[in-house]
């Protein structure tokens, strides 16, 4: 049972009508469902939407929305636009971060809220990030992070509260599977999301398709469905030979959250580390 006295309720509810940022995965979904708890039709939550979302998280966004009652909103996002966002060097998710909180921000003659709430829990403040960067500069409220909410415990609560996506995988954006310092384009992260719902469709809810250096795609699937993988490799690879890219490999080493920052130069880091 949701209580009405839970510190992340009462946290939302002392924060005047909120718009959450909202993608659609636990975090944001928690938020969003305390925020609805506390303040009813005075919460909202707000989806960014771009070549960088995969049709597949947008459609699942929209059903929880609906799942937690709270009011839902898409807003078109330009970030594939902007120059520093499409040259990926490191500062990628700074500008789009910016860029989604601008359009937000916009917003608040439309929609009347007064403060607008992101799903980052406290795990991400030890994670490259640069992204909360721009949430500081937009004066963005971390309601988890307020409430020392690691990931585990926002699963937990997510649970015990009902929520269907609460042992939801992470679903980073498709920009995130281009590897630094290539351009981002809607071309390639088209690329990668029928790739990845290739994968999708033949039972591997957890994938990347890396986008690396001459267009070729590396999958990477949890270590020890790989097997599987090779058995499968002939139809996955000549799909995505036709969907353009140049060569195919399978990830050895399987599955790892965040494999690109590891290409990031560390000077790139250093520059877009956040120090909120």
């Amino acid at each position: 049972m949701t209580s009405k006295t839970h510190p992340l309720i009462t946290l939302l509810a002392s924060r005047g009508p909120v718009a959450v940022a909202f993608s659609g995965g636990v975090d944001s979904s928690l938020v969003a469902f305390a925020a609805y708890k506390a303040l009813g039709q005075k919460a909202m939550a707000i989806t960014g939407d771009s070549p960088s979302v995969p049709r597949r998280e947008l459609e699942q966004a929209q059903k929880v929305a609906q799942q937690i009652g709270i009011r839902h909103f898409i807003l078109q996002t330009e970030e594939f636009q902007n120059p520093d966002y499409a040259k990926n060097d490191g500062g990628r998710c700074y500008f789009c971060k910016g860029e989604l909180y601008a359009q937000i921000h916009n917003a608040k003659a439309r929609f009347g809220f007064q403060t607008i709430c992101s799903g980052a829990n406290l795990d991400d403040l030890g994670d490259f990030r640069p992204g909360l960067s721009a949430a500081k500069e937009a004066g963005i409220c971390h309601p988890l992070i307020e409430a020392s909410m690691t990931k585990a415990k926002v699963r937990e609560l997510a649970l015990e509260w009902g929520l269907e996506i609460w042992d939801k995988p992470a679903s980073p954006c498709l920009s995130s599977r281009i590897a630094p310092n290539l351009l981002v384009t809607p071309e390639r992260t088209l690329r990668v999301e029928k790739a990845e719902d290739l994968l999708h469709d033949l039972g591997y809810p957890v994938c990347r398709v890396r986008y690396l250096q001459g267009d070729i795609g590396r999958i990477e699937v949890p270590k020890n469905r790989l097997p599987e993988l090779v058995n499968h490799f002939k139809r996955v690879s000549s799909f995505l030979l036709t969907l353009g890219f140049t060569q195919v490999e399978i990830d050895p080493e399987g599955f790892r959250s965040g494999n690109l920052n590891q290409l990031i130069p560390l000077n790139q880091k250093m520059r877009w580390t956040q120090t909120a």
